[in-house]
């Protein structure tokens, strides 16, 4: 069982352009592949979570988000980075496409996703973390049990100083984007 950082993707790993319906529209941030190296080299478990509903609403294709993941993989492993798990959600009740069109589990801040991943990565329960730039990330991590960081990038300055009078609960830390967020988690574990 290892420790298990679950981080989002849009606005946390890369720029958040909206519904990225191109490869070449996917941007990863430069401080990523560090972040993601040194939560390699401190034995931690990387998963990705992200909500993907543009998938239902019809502004892109299952096979253009494979395309993307495609990069983004390729990337990260040319950086030695490497990524133990990857979950998405396509589902939105609003969805265009009816097979995507429902009220899953599996959404954040639902946990479906996370769930998946720990029984599948036998996940250390005690040891998780979830980085994200969105309060339902956020409280996906409060569910689950996780420490939880909320980043500056994508909509994450945003959305503290805008909502966060409203939030049943905070984060446990804030950080200024990936990187700083990781040098927090492997605190976490000294």
């Amino acid at each position: 069982m290892k420790p298990t950082a679950f981080i989002d993707r849009d606005g946390t790993i890369n720029i958040d352009g909206g519904y990225i319906n191109n490869p070449d529209n996917f941007e990863i941030y430069p401080f990523a592949a560090q972040a993601l190296r040194m939560l390699n080299t401190a034995d931690w478990s990387v998963v990705i979570v992200t909500n993907q509903s543009g998938i239902g609403r019809g502004f892109y294709t299952t096979e253009i988000m494979n395309a993307i993941h495609a990069k983004m993989y390729g990337y990260f492993a040319a950086q030695g980075v490497k990524i133990d798990g990857l979950y998405y959600c396509p589902h939105d009740p609003n969805s265009k496409i009816e097979e995507y069109r429902k009220d899953c589990n599996c959404r954040k801040p639902k946990t479906g996703m996370f769930e998946q991943a720990i029984r599948e990565l036998s996940a250390d329960t005690k040891n998780m973390v979830v980085v994200g730039d969105k309060y339902g990330d956020m409280e996906a991590g409060f569910k689950i049990g996780a420490k939880t960081i909320l980043v500056n990038t994508g909509y994450g300055r945003g959305e503290f100083e805008q909502k966060s009078h409203l939030w049943r609960q905070l984060p446990d830390h804030r950080a200024e984007n990936l990187l700083e967020a990781v040098r927090i988690i492997i605190d976490y574990k000294n």
